[in-house]
Parts: structure tokens; sequence; C-alpha cells
């Protein structure tokens, strides 16, 4: 059988990053599902478009959320080198200070800052480079830039350079000494007298770890691999959340990016403006601009705006004829949470548990009237248009229900499902088995108030730091 020192199972942020930094002193092989990451549409910002949904995601979809009348929500995962890293919108936030509060012993801020620091320099997050008008426009109402730490709004800081995506894959793994391979998926954690030895591949190949193996699939795919061990204890696939969001779509002539006859010319420019000076609209992120907003006078923000100066359409087709642009708010701090279990086949059962606490319908509710606020108070001027979903006549507190139980998913955000402190110590290590760590966003305790790629890379780094000293 082949054996490493070390099995990294995941090649999406966390696991990139881990992988990278800790073949620099351990023989690491990295494990990744799906394919690799040289595709043209992963390094177009705007290449996520047809990404999602495609092979290289998971397509995962919810059980009913019984909060939402039943309705199942779509959750995209990335399936290839740089998982849901490679198919996001590279918005960049560390999240909030207290955040960090509820992670228990060697998880705070000041734990937690300088590995962002150093993530952050290879990273090189920095401004969109090519903003639309209506994006900047937003920066005019707050005066200052998106910070959940306060009340804020205009374009958002991503993870790109010159135009193109900057994966961790990039910044991290490439040029590493760690072996890659992809299209394999783990099926089952090996395990012999209460320690992680190796892994058995879906196609039947072991693959032997002599210091151990490192989760890094993501909060469905490590859960779903502890469940199937029975690894981990009571708490695996408990605490799942994410942030709940709900939309509204703007649509008329002038307004945001789309498919109009006046815009034909800039959209058969686009793709020599793209390779050629990393700008235009395939340059564009999609989720451009956005706001955190308070909901009472005077207090923090509760609610985080993503803003997309394009038409999305609001019925079957995402796609379609007219202009328009489109904005979501969701809740940075839901109560509510879900839970993973595993069906008879062991496949990954995902219940969101979205709005199952009131307290989040009230706020996403109240976070719905805010996002309006903004959308009318800000300077768009002659690219203004007109709200068409849910449209001006839903007011009430009844009328917004029934469009955030119609419309309702989220931020695709999970976390929480082998948290610290319950499923994993504060080493990252699994309880009850030696050789086993987790190091992805399914050890959040609890989410940040922000997009939660940063601090996924951020486990990943700090993790490489922990288990080379753990395996010393």
């Amino acid at each position: 059988m082949e054996t490493h020192d070390i099995l990294v199972v995941g090649g999406g942020a966390a696991g990139a990053t881990l992988a990278g930094q800790l073949s620099r002193t351990r023989d690491v092989v990295l494990l990744e599902a799906g394919p690799g990451d040289r595709h043209p549409l992963v390094s177009m910002p705007f290449g996520l478009v047809w990404l999602m949904g495609s092979r290289r995601d998971w397509r995962y979809r919810s059980a009913p959320q019984t909060a939402l009348g039943g309705r199942r929500i779509a959750i995209p995962r990335g399936r290839m080198l740089g998982g849901s890293a490679s198919i996001n919108s590279m918005v960049w936030f560390r999240g909030r200070r207290d955040d960090y509060d509820a992670w228990g012993p060697g998880w705070g801020w000041d734990d937690v800052a300088p590995a962002f620091e150093a993530v952050e320099r290879e990273m090189r997050p920095g401004p969109l480079p090519d903003p639309h008008p209506l994006g900047r426009a937003l920066a005019g109402v707050h005066g200052a830039p998106p910070d959940p730490e306060r009340v804020s709004s205009g374009p958002f800081r991503v993870n790109m350079e010159r135009g193109r995506r900057r994966s961790p894959v990039r910044a991290f793994l490439a040029g590493s000494p760690a072996r890659v391979v992809a299209n394999a998926e783990v099926a089952e954690i090996l395990v012999s007298h209460g320690r992680a030895t190796g892994v058995r591949l879906a196609d039947g190949r072991r693959i032997g770890a002599r210091a151990g193996v490192v989760l890094c699939a993501g909060a469905i795919g490590s859960p779903t691999l502890l469940l199937r061990a029975g690894l981990g204890g009571p708490g695996v696939g408990r605490n799942l959340h994410d942030h709940p969001g709900v939309m509204v779509h703007h649509e008329g002539p002038g307004s945001g990016r789309g498919l109009t006859l006046a815009q034909m010319p800039l959209w058969a420019a686009a793709p020599f403006d793209w390779m050629l000076r990393g700008r235009g609209p395939l340059a564009s992120n999609t989720v451009e601009a956005g706001a955190f907003l308070p909901l009472r006078p005077g207090g923090p923000p509760e609610v985080q705006v993503h803003f997309l100066p394009c038409r999305v359409g609001h019925g079957a087709r995402a796609i379609g004829w007219g202009a328009g642009y489109y904005a979501d708010v969701c809740v940075m701090r839901p109560r509510s949470r879900g839970r993973l279990t595993l069906d008879a086949a062991g496949a990954p059962v995902i219940d969101l548990g979205l709005l199952t606490d009131p307290a989040d319908r009230k706020t996403l509710r109240a976070g719905l009237r805010a996002l309006r606020r903004l959308l009318a108070t800000a300077p768009f001027g002659r690219r203004r248009a007109p709200e068409v979903c849910p449209g001006p006549e839903a007011e009430d507190d009844a009328a917004l229900d029934a469009h955030i139980d119609a419309r309702a998913g989220t931020a695709y955000h999970p976390v929480g499902t082998c948290a610290l402190g319950d499923v994993c110590d504060p080493r990252l290590r699994v309880r009850g088995v030696e050789g086993l760590w987790v190091a992805d966003a399914s050890v959040m305790p609890r989410i940040t108030s922000a997009n939660t790629n940063a601090p996924s890379i951020m486990i990943g780094w700090r993790g490489a730091r922990i288990i080379e000293e753990d395996t010393r």
C-alpha cells in the first residue's frame, strides 16, 4: 500500500493552503475529489456564472426546509482543486474581531490576527480593479468602505490579481512540494487501534498515512467522512449554519449590465478586454459591492448586503434579455441551527435549519426593508431602475414573509459541523481518535459576520502550523 506522512483530504480554500504550507517540512499528499483548476473559467472572475451547477460543483441540495414551506435550497460547493475558492466571488473579509470570542482557547482575535496578516501577504486582496458605476455609487452612501465592524458600503475587496482569480491554489499550493492527486474521492477513513492510518478511495485504492490524516473537505464533506467512520462523537454534523438571505431584483434600460442591443458591443469586446487588460465585464466577480447595515439607529451592523450590478432573472432562467441589478441581504449572526446526517447509502442529508429560530426571520425581514432604503437612497442617477421582484407592492410583514418563504436561500457559507470545543479540540484534533485533524470551515463554532473565504484560508494556514508541531 502506498504510504506517506500526512494525507490531506480536500483541496479547497483550507486544504490547498494547509497542504502547501505543511509540505515544506512533511511528506504531504493532497487528495482532491474533483479535477484540477486549469480551466479558463476558473481564472476568469465572471466564469463562476457557468461553473456553478457544472460538473465542477457538488450541486448539493438541502433537505426540505420546514421554516420555508418545505423548499429545498441549492448548496453549491466547488468540486475541483481550490474547492469553493475556485467558484466563489472572491470577496475578502476577516469578519469582526468579536466573532472569534466564541471560538474558544487559542482562537481569539489576538490568536488569529497574525495568521490573517501572513495569509494576506500571499493572497494580496485588494480593491476590485474595474467596478461598475453602480457599485462605485454605493461608496457615497455611508462614507466608509465595506467593513463588518461598522455601518459602511461600496465596492468589495477581492482576492484577484490583474483581473484574474488569485486562489489559495496559486498562492500556497503551486510550486510547493505537496503531491496533488486529482479525481481521488475519499470514501472512508481507515482506523486501526484508535488511530487514523489512511484512507480508502471510491475506486477501492488504499493510501496509508504514517503521521495521520487531515480532513479539509468542508462543512459538508468532513462531517460526512466522520459519520461514515463513526468518529468524533455525537456533535458531528450538528451546529450546521449559514448566512440566510433574500434578494431583490431591479430591471430597466440603461441601468446595470445585461443582454441588450446597446450592450452587445461591450460583450463582444469583453473577451479581448479581459485577456489583454484584465478589465471589463468578464473581470467582474459579479458580487462587486455591498454594505453592512444596522437595524436600529446608532446600532452596529446586523445584516450584510451583496450587490450585483447586472441583471439576474427572478424566474426560471437566471440569464435572459434585459438590463438591471440585483442585491441580497443576509443575517450576519444567525441563531438557527441545522444538522447533517447520512442516508442509508452513506450520502449526506443536509438540513440547513434556515429561519427555524424566529429571531432570524425577524432580522431578515427588517434587513429587507433596510436594503430597500439603501437602494432607494444610493446616488444611482440615470442608472436607477424600478424594483420588479418582489415589487413595491410587497410592503407589509405578510407580503415580505411570503417573499422570504418563496425566495430565501443562503450566501453559500456553510460552517460548524465539526465545531471546535465539541468535535475538535483547540489543536483541531478529532476527539477520541489519534492522528486525525479537521481544518476547514466546519470547525467554526459560530460563523463570522461576513463572507467565509478569508477565515477558511486562515484556518488552513494555522492548521499547518499546529499539525507540524503535533507531528514532530
